[in-house]
């Protein structure tokens, strides 16, 4: 653990935290620490299996705002939630059978499923005004035992919004992103691709909200394959 140059101010509660600390993912402690300060309303940086990612607790409506202005992210684009399980996901989300075949082929991996929420005490700034959540399982060892930890974490791309997302804790240091309590040091992330994003709110339909490392395609043939299993087996 080490300490970044400049100390970062915990805005609007009176608690004692590491600031301005990295932690290293090879160490458990580290990581326990990191838990802890999401559990206190913390906003952290971490690494995924796609690239760095900036979060904190979906419950915490202030810790989910610090996040919004450290990003300078409209309020209009919700934050995707983070889990180690499907169990987890399937507590705050809807997982229709669209969604299960996804899951299947995809968990842990690189693909965000925005589906009907099912926990309304999640902060009103993750979710979409239809009611919808964007979630995931990352396949990163140090983010599935971060969320071991906290359960869930609202997170999203490590960067301004609009500037190039960022592969390891150098890019992030030397850039313009500031205000965050702490980082999680994984490495350098050797994809570095965004996951892609599938909405399947509706009933009936679905759209690539955006390719990112599973090809639109391979979306398509699985979701295709799932249905003519599902026709084979009524």
């Amino acid at each position: 653990m080490y300490a970044i140059n400049r100390m970062v101010t915990y805005l609007g509660e009176n608690i004692k935290m590491e600031q301005g600390k990295i932690f290293e993912c090879s160490l458990a402690d580290d990581i326990s620490k990191c838990v802890a300060l999401i559990k206190k309303g913390g906003v952290i940086v971490f690494p995924t299996d796609t690239v760095y990612a900036i979060g904190c607790d979906p419950y915490s409506q202030l810790a989910v705002n610090r996040v919004f202005v450290i990003k300078n992210r409209k309020t209009s684009n919700p934050l995707p939630v983070l889990a180690s399980t499907i169990e987890d996901i399937k507590n705050i989300a809807f997982l229709d059978s669209r969604a299960r075949v996804l899951a299947k082929k995809y968990w842990p991996g690189p693909l965000t499923l925005v589906c009907p929420l099912l926990d309304p005490r999640i902060s009103s700034l993750v979710v979409s005004s239809i009611r919808t959540v964007a979630v995931r399982i990352p396949s990163n060892k140090c983010t599935l035992e971060l969320l071991r930890g906290c359960r869930y974490l609202a997170g999203t791309s490590a960067n301004i919004s609009g500037q190039a997302s960022a592969r390891d804790v150098h890019q992030i240091v030397s850039s313009s992103l500031k205000g965050f309590d702490a980082m999680l040091d994984g490495g350098h992330i050797v994809d570095g691709r965004e996951s892609t994003i599938v909405d399947l709110s509706k009933q009936g339909s679905f759209s690539i909200v955006r390719e990112g490392a599973i090809k639109s395609e391979n979306i398509r043939e699985t979701l295709s394959r799932g249905s003519d299993s599902s026709r084979h087996l009524i």
